[in-house]
């Protein structure tokens, strides 16, 4: 039968009832519970991220950002639909110009890029790697696969180093320049990236001049094109002009018809007006090769920068908080989610359905590194110093109920060692003994009397002699108070007095005992490194599994109270010694 209440070191936890399917809902004290033991990896992740943050900003080389605008003439006609279209189009045309290889090549060769090893050799940033790695794009080219490509032998020649040279130099001004349009204006800004705020300038001017230049070299080209073949098509208007005249002429020397005469002098003059037309457009043709005028105009240089655009410092350092917090909330969730150690009393008392659990904190002695002593035989050492583990006076109120249920003889045994079963044995008597009850304590620790060695170090009668002769009870059993005596281990040799007690073949009688005693306290060995605990518990009354908080497993423990009860024992309760005083309260 599972209790609701729990025992602390310093107030009772309330425990909701037996589990009847299903999991129980997450409350806000489960949640302040989970901060509270975990908030170092949450702390420690976040501050690595933060390092690594750090880390970045400051080896990072600083970029600056410069822009030019310019503004866009689109040639367009036709209705607003129409023309609403065709600017589009012109204007995103336009940008595309703008991000040619010819435009960049000529900014590059204007700036001299090309020959700055510093410029053509830097490594592309991690923007431009994950960008290129997106876009499939490789900054490098792959030797092993081009050799792939085909199964002939390769018959074209390598690239020269210079263009090899331009093409880098190239490829990485692209990647340090953006151009778009703002909004849906015309006006398109061109900006450009660069290690320095002057380069950055540099780049975006000569960038805009390059594409205006592009722009006119290839509105000259096109009025070029059509003034040639303009010259052609005047030429034929010529000769069919002048044979025009010339059959009008032969015709009015000898007017034979009058329509026909008519017919002829309606057709030179359209031949005389076409080639009129043709001539004054071929003169407007070589009018704009000669003053070709750009689609666009700069409307505003770039200027200095007066900070640096990346890495940005304050965004980099929040975005790594935000993800440093987030990946210790995850990776604490996974702790402690994955944590099989004994944190709280509950994971006992609902895995083993024990009647209490006891919290008990380290003491401020302990703490400091100067554990506390035992009571020494015949020193006469006052019981007013005791407890000194916090929440004691709870669990010996816990026992003193016990004790009403006749349940006298209790064995405390610790799942490992350095469980603090020998302080806690110790302790209880003590209290035992305060309250007025005749009270026995006695070391069944054979692996490690740590109660003898500091109790009665020079006793030279023990358990082990009592064992073979009941009557040494009476000197083998130290005073210590008035009402706590204690019994030394003695000197073990082949079996040890825990399994002799299993036996119920020795002189000594828990029955007995208690005829005497109103509560007996047995030290036992450590279930890890001893049997002694199986053999004995079956002979007590009941038994105290001690564990140690974040140290001791659920999975341990519920095995050494399962194999307690297979072989008879009754397990009255479990003690989580060494709990942080924030836990503990």
């Amino acid at each position: 039968m599972t209790s609701s209440t729990i025992f602390s070191g310093v107030s009772p936890i309330s425990l909701p009832a037996a589990a009847t399917g299903g999991n129980s809902p997450l409350t806000l004290r489960d949640m302040l519970f989970f901060l509270r033991m975990r908030w170092r990896w949450i702390v420690a992740t976040t501050l690595v991220f933060l390092a690594m943050a750090g880390i970045y900003v400051l080896s990072a080389e600083p970029t600056f950002v410069a822009s030019t605008q310019l503004v866009i003439f689109p040639q367009v006609s036709g209705t607003e639909a129409q023309r609403s279209f065709a600017e589009d189009a012109f204007i995103e045309g336009q940008l595309e110009i703008a991000r040619s290889s010819d435009v960049i090549g000529e900014t590059v060769r204007a700036l001299g890029l090309d020959t700055d090893p510093g410029f053509v050799d830097q490594a592309p940033s991690l923007q431009d790697r994950a960008k290129n790695w997106l876009m499939g794009i490789s900054s490098e080219s792959d030797p092993e696969s081009q050799e792939a490509v085909g199964t002939g032998p390769r018959q074209a020649q390598p690239q020269a180093e210079d263009d090899r040279i331009q093409d880098r130099a190239i490829a990485t001004l692209l990647n340090m320049i953006g151009i778009r349009r703002v909004g849906s204006s015309t006006i398109i800004e061109i900006s450009a990236a660069a290690s320095t705020p002057q380069r950055a300038v540099d780049i975006a001017d000569m960038l805009a001049r390059q594409y205006i230049q592009k722009n006119i070299a290839m509105k000259a080209n096109a009025s070029r094109q059509y003034s040639e073949w303009l010259a052609r098509f005047v030429s034929e208007q010529q000769r069919g002009l002048a044979e025009a005249a010339s059959a009008l002429a032969s015709f009015t020397s000898n007017p034979r018809d009058q329509f026909k005469l008519a017919e002829l002098q309606s057709a030179t003059d359209a031949r005389r007006t076409l080639y009129e037309n043709t001539l004054n457009q071929l003169t407007e043709a070589r009018q704009r090769i000669t003053y070709p005028v750009s689609d666009a105009t700069i409307v505003s240089q770039a200027t200095l920068p007066l900070s640096k655009a990346r890495p940005r410092s304050a965004l980099i350092i929040a975005f790594a908080s935000a993800v440093g917090l987030g990946v210790g909330l995850a990776l604490a969730m996974i702790r402690h989610a994955g944590d099989r150690r004994i944190i709280r009393p509950h994971q006992i008392a609902e895995s083993g359905g024990l009647p209490f659990v006891t919290l008990l904190a380290t003491s401020r002695r302990i703490r400091n590194g100067h554990p506390a002593r035992f009571l020494a035989a015949g020193t006469g050492s006052s019981t007013a110093a005791y407890p000194v583990i916090p929440g004691m006076a709870e669990l010996s109120a816990t026992v003193v109920g016990l004790r009403r249920k006749r349940r006298v003889v209790i064995g405390i045994v610790a799942v490992n060692p350095g469980g603090g079963a020998s302080t806690i044995a110790c302790e209880l008597a003590v209290l035992s003994s305060i309250s007025g009850a005749h009270t026995l304590l006695i070391d069944a620790a054979a692996q490690k009397s740590s109660l003898s060695k500091s109790i009665a170090p020079h006793s030279s009668t023990g358990l082990v002699d009592v064992l073979e002769n009941g009557e040494l009870i009476q000197t083998a059993a130290l005073a210590l108070t008035p009402t706590l005596k204690f019994l030394p281990l003695g000197k073990v040799e082949a079996v040890t007095p825990a399994i002799r007690l299993s036996s119920r073949r020795t002189q000594l009688s828990f029955a007995e005992l208690k005829k005497e005693f109103d509560a007996i306290f047995v030290d036992i060995s450590a279930f890890s490194t001893s049997p002694d605990a199986n053999a004995i518990a079956p002979e007590l009354d009941g038994v105290l599994v001690v564990t140690s908080h974040g140290r001791t497993t659920i999975d341990d423990t519920m095995r050494v109270i399962d194999t307690l009860r297979n072989v008879g024992a009754e397990i009255l309760g479990a003690i989580i010694n060494h709990a942080p005083k924030r836990i503990e309260s």
